[in-house]
């Protein structure tokens, strides 16, 4: 392994910023303090470093829940989204964002899309919208080819969920039907005494018709000899996570991207602890720190570090460093 080689190209990745301007409070089952108001300056620190590293990022990757649910009754989802995008828009680089459940508490599906968070034009393909007439096909996910031989696909965690769709919709109808058979507790986001911890209304699923289109992407990346990093906001590999913050049908993603070998690594948020572990198949399961639960003088941001052996993960703060070699090298 040569120390001196130049990466390939690099990234940031930041997960769970969730700021909302209020004073710290306790998460939901008040165990963990957040820190809603010091996110930004996290962030804004982020931004900054990223912006005086020697190998600047080419891109970044916002992992979902950019803020908090409490906006909603505070009344600043749009402004307290302008001060976030405002920090990601210094640094003049694209900024690829996945959509976690605090997207959804505080915007629809049709919102969303009408937003600076709707970053598909980045991508090299136009997936079929929410206004799509076939409710059930409409999945926001995207992919691109920073580099030759290299593609990073991002995915719909949400897509079967209760949260965020119309509940006249069919995916609603579906999605709440599924959650009752699997979550009898009247709050449908306690896991209490689930035998399946992850049906709470806070997670969401992926549809056939998604996994469809992402068995399609990752063929012609097999095919192609690329190396494909996959991410969403829900984590769908249980020793890299705790299990309520899993996928609904982790099982179905996980064996999907298991059988293509042009997948070599998989990102996501949501489970503000972290988490990392390598599947039996080589692929690198990393769950990153969550910033709202990161305290005001750490940090919790990574940059990835891309290489033709490997991927160095260069953490900040609560983000471990690490090197991550590509499964069948």
């Amino acid at each position: 392994m040569d120390e001196t080689q130049e990466p390939l190209f690099t990234f940031g990745v930041i997960a769970d910023i969730q700021y909302a301007d209020k004073d710290d409070g306790y998460n939901y089952v008040k165990t963990r303090m957040r820190y809603y108001r010091s996110s930004l300056s996290l962030l804004r620190d982020a931004t900054q470093e990223w912006a005086s590293e020697s190998a600047r990022p080419a891109f970044i990757i916002q992992l979902g829940d950019i803020i908090d649910g409490f906006n909603v009754p505070l009344k600043t989802s749009e402004s307290s989204l302008t001060k976030v995008l405002d920090e990601f828009e210094k640094l003049k680089i694209p900024i690829h964002h996945i959509w976690g459940n605090h997207e959804f508490y505080n915007f629809n599906r049709k919102q969303l899309m009408e937003s600076k968070l709707n970053s598909t034009p980045l991508g090299e393909t136009q997936v079929i919208s929410p206004e799509s007439h076939d409710d059930l096909e409409s999945f926001y996910a995207y992919h691109f080819s920073p580099f030759p031989k290299f593609r990073i696909l991002l995915i719909d965690s949400y897509d079967f969920s209760v949260i965020g769709r119309d509940p006249s919709s069919q995916k609603y109808v579906k999605s709440l039907k599924v959650l009752k058979q699997k979550n009898k507790n009247a709050d449908l986001n306690s896991p209490t005494d689930l035998d399946e911890p992850q049906f709470v209304q806070f997670n969401g699923g992926i549809s056939n018709a998604q996994l469809n289109w992402i068995g399609g992407i990752l063929q012609s990346s097999d095919k192609n000899g690329e190396k494909v990093i996959v991410a969403g906001h829900l984590p769908i590999y249980p020793p890299s996570t705790d299990p309520i913050c899993l996928t609904w049908n982790y099982l179905d993603v996980l064996s999907m991207l298991q059988v293509h070998p042009s997948v070599v690594a998989y990102f996501a948020g949501h489970d503000h602890d972290g988490g990392y572990c390598q599947d039996p198949h080589g692929i690198h399961h990393i769950t990153f720190n969550g910033i709202i639960e990161t305290p005001p003088d750490s940090q919790a941001f990574a940059t990835m570090e891309i290489y033709e052996d490997r991927m160095e993960l260069r953490g900040r703060g609560l983000v471990p460093n690490r090197t991550l070699i590509y499964r069948n090298s």
